[in-house]
């Protein structure tokens, strides 16, 4: 179960990143109210499931996951650029999260 809670923190990681480049590009009280609100719900999931999980392996999965996420996004829905050099780092990013993960004793 744990494993399920941090895979929806990792979906709201990456919202609410994406939710701060949003409000960024457009400003108002309700737009900055968003990112807000997600970074209460992002914290509160990472540490329900740090309950289930060592805090470094879910931090580690949270954080590398989230990164890919926001950066494949970040191409999709905001027209940002990818070399390949980073798309090989990205790569290693999700061996590193799988590896973890394989590796997990939770």
């Amino acid at each position: 179960m744990a494993w399920l809670i941090l895979g929806v923190a990792v979906v709201t990681e990456i919202i609410w990143a994406l939710s701060l480049k949003w409000a960024a590009m457009r400003p108002g009280l309700l737009v900055s109210t968003i990112p807000i609100a997600l970074s209460f719900v992002n914290m509160g999931l990472l540490a329900l499931a740090m309950r289930g999980l060592p805090a470094g392996t879910a931090y580690a999965v949270w954080t590398g996951l989230g990164a890919v996420g926001v950066t494949l996004l970040g191409v999709v829905l905001f027209g940002e650029t990818l070399n390949l050099a980073q798309v090989g780092f990205i790569a290693l990013i999700i061996i590193g999260v799988v590896g973890t993960k394989f590796f997990a004793s939770a």
